[in-house]
Formats: C-alpha cells, structure tokens, sequence
C-alpha cells in the first residue's frame, strides 16, 4: 500500500528553523478544522473556515503576529489539512481497490497535485525575492491547497 505523504518544501523550512518549544507553542486547534470539515458542503472546496484555525493561533500567542509566528501558525493548521488528506487518500484506496486500474490512477493524480501544488507555492514562495512575507505566502498557498485536495479527496467517494 502507496501512502502519499505532502511535504513542506525545503525553502520554506530552511526559512523557518523553530525549536521545538516555538512550534509547540504556534499549535492550533484541531477541532477548528473538524469542525470546518463537518460544515462544509459535498462538492464545496474552498469554504471561509480554511485558515480559521492558523488564524486564531496567530491571536493566541504574543508572537503570532510575526512573520515567524504567522508562519508557524499557517503551517499548523496545514499539518492538521495534511493528516484529513492522508485520512481521505487511504480511505479512497480502498474503496476503489476492486475497480480494476483505479487505486493506480488515484496515486497518479495525488502525484501530479502534489507536483502542481509545489509549483504553486514556489511561484508564491519567489514572488517575495528575499523578503520575509515570501514564508507567510508559502505556508499559505500549502495549507490552502492541502485544505482543498483533502475536500477533494473526502468527496471522491460520493460521486
């Protein structure tokens, strides 16, 4: 069994060396995104709860309005985005394991959404040169693309 993992891109860690106790620190909470997964529509893909949670995290904590903060936040909540969306990819696996063909063009999408969501997120990544927003931008456009696919991927089923 093939687990497709999503990864933060080695630019926007590079940016964001935090010790562990700053990470633990910059945690959200994970039933905001639940809780925004409950409520979102079949067929819905971008609902106004994506970034919630990042965004109360950033109000919970005295460095939350830093761009280090901001950052930690964001990708909190996307690591939380990237836990449902393994959920849903495994839980697709199996459902389409008696089709013939269909578990092998499941990963090939993941691979080319993965592949098309690291191109994005560098193109958001560089548009800021050498500024600091350049990690803000980057921790958003993944957890905004993890949050959709994991939607995606929750409805494929139902179709």
């Amino acid at each position: 069994m093939t687990t497709i993992r999503i990864h933060i891109p080695a630019l926007l860690v590079a940016g964001l060396s935090f010790g562990a106790a700053y990470a633990q620190e910059h945690m959200v909470n994970e039933m905001i995104v639940d809780v925004c997964v409950l409520q979102t529509a079949k067929g819905e893909t971008d609902p106004d709860c994506i970034g919630v949670a990042a965004g109360a995290c950033q109000t919970a904590t005295q460095s939350g309005s830093t761009t280090p903060g901001i950052s930690a936040c964001l990708m909190s909540e996307n690591a939380v985005w990237d836990r449902l969306l393994n959920q849903e990819y495994q839980a697709n696996r199996k459902a389409f394991a008696d089709t013939p063909g269909m578990t092998e063009k499941l990963q090939a999408a993941q691979r080319a959404w993965v592949a098309m969501r690291d191109a994005d997120c560098e193109i958001a990544y560089d548009r800021y040169g050498g500024g600091s927003m350049r990690t803000i931008a980057s921790a958003a456009c993944q957890m905004n693309h993890t949050a959709r696919r994991a939607l995606q991927l929750r409805d494929m089923r139902e179709y």
